[in-house]
């Protein structure tokens, strides 16, 4: 009975949980797309400055503000500092998942350790920490609502739940029963959607804790499109308009 719940949670769910995602956020897109505009400008002009007199800024501008957010540094720097480092492990978490895929080996292929071999993990865990913490705390306790701390659970019980599968392989003499080439053929299933049985690739009494891995990971994607996190979608646009 157990393993059927799994197969549905580490199979169907991914593909639906994705798929709803997907649809989602571009409804989300094209509603704001649509959205008739503005009679006025959100451009943030110096004082004493016409805005006539300033020069049209290009895209590059705003896509540099969208990820070293300067605002935020000028004001907030323990925050931006917290906020740099995660979107950079965001970064180097998304390699990680790539290199489990057969064809790609950014580690040796023959290597037992994840990338990053588990540090990668912690580092997100204890930025999620921080971003948890923070929100108990005036003035964000205040602006704060019930979807902000479930995105940010979901996502730290993700984080924590990968790690312990990273560092089972990279931190331990024995390892996971199940290897990086095991995880591997799992994705490789997914991808070519022959929907077997992740037991045939995933076995050992740490499975499990692959499947807590992708329930989290689900309800994270089911969530995604109405929650905050949803400004990855509109930063540059954003940064865009208010730069001119």
């Amino acid at each position: 009975m157990a393993d059927k719940i799994w197969f549905l949670v580490m199979v169907p769910m991914v593909y639906v949980s994705l798929a709803w995602c997907i649809v989602w956020v571009i409804v989300k897109i094209v509603d704001i797309v649509k959205t008739p505009k503005l009679p006025y400008t959100l451009r943030i002009f110096p004082e004493g400055t016409r805005p006539e007199d300033l020069p049209d800024s290009d895209w590059s501008g705003a896509i540099l503000d969208a990820f070293t957010m300067p605002s935020v540094r000028r004001y907030k720097p323990l925050f931006w500092f917290f906020l740099i480092v995660f979107h950079v492990s965001l970064l180097f978490l998304l390699l990680a998942h790539l290199d489990l895929l057969p064809r790609i080996n950014i580690m040796p292929e023959k290597s037992a350790h994840m990338l990053g071999w588990g540090a990668v993990g912690v580092v997100v865990s204890v930025c999620l920490l921080y971003f948890l913490f923070r929100r108990f705390r005036t003035p964000v306790r205040e602006v704060s609502v019930p979807g902000d701390f479930l995105i940010l659970v979901l996502l730290l019980g993700a984080a924590i739940s990968g790690c312990v599968i990273s560092w089972g392989n990279s931190w331990t003499e024995s390892g996971f029963v199940m290897t990086k080439a095991d995880f591997g053929l799992y994705l490789s299933s997914l991808v070519k959607f022959t929907f077997a049985d992740p037991r045939e690739f995933l076995s050992g009494s740490h499975y499990p804790i692959i499947g807590t891995h992708v329930l989290l990971a689900n309800l994270f994607f089911l969530i995604l499109p109405f929650s905050k996190i949803m400004h990855f979608a509109f930063a540059i646009p954003l940064n865009k308009i208010r730069r001119g």
